[in-house]
């Protein structure tokens, strides 16, 4: 076990445990509680990370340290292992390429909590194709005078495309924002035929 928490301290290639070697012997331990991979996207590459709950981070190329964010709130015991994350790739490439209308992912709701959890959870159940606005996933969240508030939880959405927060927008029909970039939301609305 010591061996194992050494190598896991020490990172893939150091030592005598190679990155496979080194995965299997920290899962069969249970020191891996988060499994993350890097994929490929229209967007660039993205970050998958996942707990044997679900889906935990989906992260954009462009934001910045999204494996610490992971640490802080979920676990550091975190390791590369693309296998673990092979059906969600496998259903995001689909998505990607106009195959599947929608996710069939676990979800770990770890990194939310509050009204955060409840607005990303109505978003969660917005269908492909349809479009809501900030008040109405406020109002299923539990608040209809707290479109704002929703409007800032979707903002820290840590795992959008699968929890579709580019399906809400404005009330009068306006695209709102997107932490991906309104240029992201723009081509993922067209994908699924609401552009």
């Amino acid at each position: 076990m010591k061996d194992i928490e050494h190598a896991l301290k020490a990172g893939p290639g150091v030592g005598t445990m190679d990155g496979d070697a080194l995965r299997l012997a920290a899962q069969g331990a249970g020191l891996l509680d988060v499994a993350y991979t890097i994929t490929d996207s229209p967007f660039g590459p993205i970050l998958l990370a996942a707990t044997d709950k679900g889906l935990v981070r989906l992260a954009y190329p462009n934001e910045r340290d999204p494996l610490d964010e992971v640490a802080a709130n979920v676990s550091p015991r975190i390791l590369e292992d693309a296998r673990r994350l092979d059906d969600a790739r496998r259903q995001l490439d689909d998505y990607f390429e106009g195959r599947r209308p929608g996710f069939d992912l676990p979800v770990d709701w770890a990194m939310t909590k509050g009204f955060q959890r409840r607005v990303l959870r109505a978003t969660h159940r917005i269908p492909f194709g349809a479009v809501s606005t900030y008040r109405e996933v406020a109002k299923r969240a539990g608040n209809d005078r707290a479109a704002r508030a929703a409007g800032n939880a979707l903002g820290s959405n840590p795992i959008p495309i699968v929890v579709p927060c580019h399906r809400v927008l404005h009330s009068g029909g306006g695209l709102g924002g997107y932490t991906g970039g309104l240029d992201r939301k723009r081509f993922l609305l067209r994908l699924e035929g609401v552009l």
